[in-house]
């Protein structure tokens, strides 16, 4: 497997994927973007991240093209063949106290997005079929990628994804070079290309670890809390939704820098990948894109300099 600290050039998807980590109910992250831009790469390298340092949080798939057997689980057909009514798991609960990763989100079944809809509202699948009668929990970190080009999302399905990253191809030549050495040097010797990110890889998961550990102690004060929703109004982000995931995914920053306090520059990182695709574009401006627009109200109201 890539190491995670490896992957190079998507710094954005890297740091959302790991404020997940260390607060899973920030509720996951949308990458949207160019094909062959290592999302999917990205995403299984820190399942094994985390699975190498005993940081309970599995990387479930859902393919594209799942039957809703496969994914809600259903009967074990050999077990009823000899007579026993025995409830066989599915994608939900593989996924359950970790990620659920779909690739070509936007491609999804209608019917299938639904049921990610109301599992991921109660944290509980129930599947009534085939005389069989079982509920079991699935809370999980929903985790989509996918080419808009391709087909768009439902809203009620991308509002669902805690925090939003554009993923897009890099076109600094020096990074690409030393993207494709990487590569290069993995797919020949996979083993001792491991070992030599070994230590970074043990640094990040140290650094995970203990970050969920002091979370519940990090304080958010009611004036940043106020900052946070003047951030929410003044971007235009549709829903309360917004509010709380930039909330909790300020207080993820500030665990991971070790702080016990929630700090403006917190809330300003947080504020583009927890509100962008919370805000519509304006008919007739084309001026700003939803990000930027985001950054400028985060500046302003946090009195900081946009960069």
């Amino acid at each position: 497997m890539f190491p995670f600290t490896a992957v190079l050039g998507q710094d954005a998807l890297k740091n959302c994927l790991v404020l997940n980590a260390v607060d899973p109910a920030i509720g996951g992250v949308l990458a949207l973007g160019d094909r062959g831009t290592a999302k999917t790469t990205t995403i299984r390298a820190l399942g094994d991240l985390l699975r190498h340092h005993e940081i309970d949080m599995p990387v479930a798939e859902m393919p594209l093209g799942a039957t809703e057997d496969r994914v809600l689980g259903s009967l074990d057909v050999d077990k009823a063949l000899r007579g026993e009514i025995v409830f066989a798991p599915g994608i939900l609960s593989d996924a359950h106290g970790g990620f659920l990763y779909i690739d070509e989100v936007n491609l999804l079944d209608d019917f299938l997005v639904d049921v990610l809809l109301d599992v991921s509202a109660s944290g509980v699948n129930r599947v009534e079929r085939d005389g069989l009668s079982h509920t079991h929990p699935a809370r999980f970190v929903l985790v989509g990628s996918g080419n808009p080009e391709e087909g768009q999302l439902r809203p009620q399905l991308e509002d669902r994804f805690g925090l939003a990253t554009d993923v897009r191809t890099i076109t600094d030549p020096a990074l690409r070079v030393e993207i494709v050495r990487r590569r290069l040097e993995h797919d020949a010797d996979p083993e001792a290309f491991a070992r030599g990110w070994q230590g970074r890889q043990t640094q990040l998961a140290d650094r995970i670890l203990s970050a969920r550990a002091r979370l519940g102690a990090v304080a958010l004060p009611d004036s940043m809390l106020d900052r946070i929703v003047d951030v929410c109004v003044e971007s235009g982000a549709v829903g309360h939704r917004a509010d709380l995931v930039l909330a909790r995914s300020a207080r993820a920053l500030a665990a991971l820098a070790g702080r016990d306090e929630v700090t403006p520059t917190d809330v300003a990182f947080a504020a583009v990948p927890a509100l962008q695709h919370r805000t519509p574009s304006r008919p007739g401006d084309r001026s700003t894109t939803p990000a930027a627009r985001v950054k400028l109200s985060a500046a302003r109201v946090l009195r900081l300099r946009a960069a």
